[in-house]
């Protein structure tokens, strides 16, 4: 699966930020939910449009963004 079939970003939905194709539920959304402890179950519950499919495609648009995030060190004298 790729991502970029389920994650969609557009200016003129939630200011740009990912979200879910075809709805206004952010990547920041989910994985903030499941930072606080809810399941991949209770967000399915949650959110009834969504799927596992769109859960695997949040995890994996988010590990693509911190693989190409690029780290600059500064000597902190």
């Amino acid at each position: 699966m790729n991502y970029t079939d389920r994650i969609h970003a557009d200016y003129r939905v939630m200011l740009g930020k990912p979200v879910i194709r075809g709805t206004r539920i952010t990547v920041e959304l989910l994985l903030r939910k499941l930072s606080e402890g809810a399941t991949t179950t209770d967000l399915l519950a949650m959110y009834p449009t969504l799927t596992l499919d769109d859960l695997l495609a949040v995890f994996q648009y988010a590990s693509n963004v911190l693989a190409s995030e690029e780290v600059i060190m500064l000597n902190a004298a």
